[in-house]
C-alpha cells in the first residue's frame, strides 16, 4: 500500500548518542515499519555543535581539512576544519566540546577554547579570508578567553603574570594586552553562528543557565558567573569596540562565552539557523511536506529558544505543516514549544533506564518512539475518516 503523505524527518543530534546524520536514519527506520511507502525527506540539522563543519563541507561541496590543536583540557587532538571555497567553517566543539571531557574531569572552571583559537589560526594558515565558527556543544566557560590566548592576546593578573587556562582564573584578570594578536584577523571576516538567546551575563548568564550541564556545582556557579562579569569589563576596555555589550548582548554567551571573546575581535554574531540553514534548503522542502518530525535529546523550555525543534517548528508553521518532536527527555517548559509550531511531543524512552544504556541504545530507542507515533497517527487518521462516513 503507497502511504500517501510525504515526512520531512529534520533531527538534530543527541548529544554523546547520535549524529543529526544517525539519529535521521533511525526516525526514518522507525517510520517505515509504520507506513512501508511512505515518501520520507532526510534533513538532518547541525545547530553549530558536533558534526557541523563535517555536514556543511558535505552540503556545499567543500573539503576537510585536518589541524593539530589543544583539546579542552589541554591535551593535543587532530580536528577538522571544513573549507568551502575561501570561507573556512571552524566547529567549536571538535575542540572544547563537552564529549571531549571525560566525566571525572567535568569543570568548566578549568578547560578552555585555546583549541578554537588554534583552528581559527589553522584556518588564517590556508588562506581564508572569511571564517564561520559554530557553536555549540560546548564543555567549557571561559568567555573565549583561551581562543584569545591562541591568537597572541596576553591576560594578565595584577602582578603581569600570565592566567592559566579556564574561566575560573578569570577573576584574577586585570588588563589584556592585544598587542601580540595575529595581524590577519584584521583583514578577515569572523562569523559566529550561535544561539542569539545566549547572553554573558546577568541572571540568565551562561554559568548560570549551563555551568550545571558542563559539571558545576553551585558555587563553582557563582564563581564562574563573578568571573566572566571581569572578563567582560576588562575586555571591554582593552579591546572591543567601543559600545559593545559584551555582558547581554545577543549571543555573548553562545558555547561558554566564546561569542564574546569574539565579538571583542570584531566578529559578527548571527543567528544560527540564519547562517546554517539556507546550506539545505530547508524552507523549500518544508513546505512540500504533509508532516515533519524533528528531535532532540531534551525538549525543555529551551527548546523554543534557538534550538532545532523550535525553529524547524517555527519554519514548518509559515506553511501550516504539523510538526511532531520525539526527545530523549520531557522536561520542564516542554509545552512552551507549542507556542512556535510544535504539535505534539513524545519521549523516546519505553521505560526507565540509565544514562549509559540511553545513550547507547539511543538509534534504537529513537526508531521504536517513531514507529509508535505514526501509529497513532495513523490511527486517529482512520479515526476521523470514520466519523466522515458515519
Amino acid at each position: 500500500m503507497v502511504f500517501p503523505y510525504r515526512i520531512v524527518v529534520a533531527p538534530s543530534g543527541f548529544k554523546e548518542s547520535l549524529s543529526a546524520a544517525d539519529a535521521a536514519e533511525a526516525i526514518a527506520a522507525g517510520l517505515r515499519r509504520a507506513a512501508p511507502g511512505a515518501e520520507i525527506d532526510l534533513v538532518p540539522l547541525v545547530d553549530g555543535g558536533e558534526g557541523t563543519a563535517r555536514a556543511l563541507a558535505s552540503a556545499a561541496g567543500g573539503r576537510l581539512v585536518p589541524v593539530d590543536a589543544s583539546g579542552p583540557t589541554g591535551e593535543p587532538l587532530r580536528a577538522e576544519l571544513a573549507l568551502l571555497g575561501g570561507t573556512a567553517v571552524v566547529e567549536m566543539a571538535s575542540v572544547a566540546g563537552l564529549s571531549l571531557v571525560p566525566p571525572g574531569l567535568r569543570d568548566p572552571g578549568l578547560t578552555t577554547t585555546r583549541g578554537v583559537g588554534e583552528l581559527l589560526r589553522g584556518a588564517l594558515d590556508l588562506g581564508a579570508r572569511r571564517v564561520l565558527v559554530g557553536c555549540g556543544d560546548s564543555g567549557t566557560s571561559d568567555g573565549g578567553a583561551g581562543a584569545l590566548q591562541a591568537l597572541g592576546a596576553r591576560l594578565l593578573d595584577a602582578g603581569g603574570r600570565e592566567l592559566p587556562p579556564g574561566g575560573a582564573a578569570l577573576r584574577q584578570l586585570a588588563r589584556v594586552d592585544p598587542t601580540g594578536l595575529d595581524p590577519r584577523l584584521a583583514g578577515t571576516e569572523l562569523v559566529v553562528a550561535c544561539n542569539p538567546f545566549n547572553v554573558l551575563c546577568g541572571p540568565r548568564g551562561v554559568a548560570r543557565v549551563f555551568g550545571p550541564q558542563k559539571g558545576a556545582g553551585p558555587e563553582r556557579v557563582e564563581e564562574l558567573s563573578s568571573a566572566l562579569e571581569r572578563w567582560a569589563s576588562v575586555l571591554a576596555r582593552d579591546v572591543a569596540p567601543a559600545g559593545l555589550d559584551l555582558r547581554t548582548g545577543a549571543g555573548t554567551g553562545a558555547s561558554g562565552g566564546l561569542g564574546a571573546g569574539l565579538a571583542a575581535l570584531g566578529a559578527r554574531l548571527r543567528p544560527r539557523f540564519e547562517v546554517l540553514l539556507d546550506h539545505v534548503g530547508l524552507d523549500a522542502r518544508l513546505a512540500a511536506a504533509d508532516l515533519v518530525v524533528t528531535a532532540e535529546g531534551a525538549l525543555d523550555r529551551e527548546s523554543s529558544r534557538g534550538k532545532v525543534p523550535g525553529e524547524v517548528a517555527r519554519r514548518a508553521k509559515a506553511f501550516g505543516v504539523p510538526v511532531l518532536v520525539l526527545a530523549g527527555t520531557i522536561g520542564e517548559g516542554a509545552r512552551e514549544a507549542a507556542r512556535v509550531g510544535v504539535d505534539a511531543w513524545s519521549g523516546i524512552l519505553p521505560a526507565p533506564v540509565g544514562l549509559p544504556e540511553a545513550l547507547a541504545r539511543g538509534g534504537e530507542f529513537l526508531a521504536d518512539a517513531a514507529e509508535r507515533a505514526l501509529r497513532m497517527v495513523l490511527l486517529g487518521g482512520r479515526l476521523a475518516e470514520r466519523a466522515v462516513r458515519s
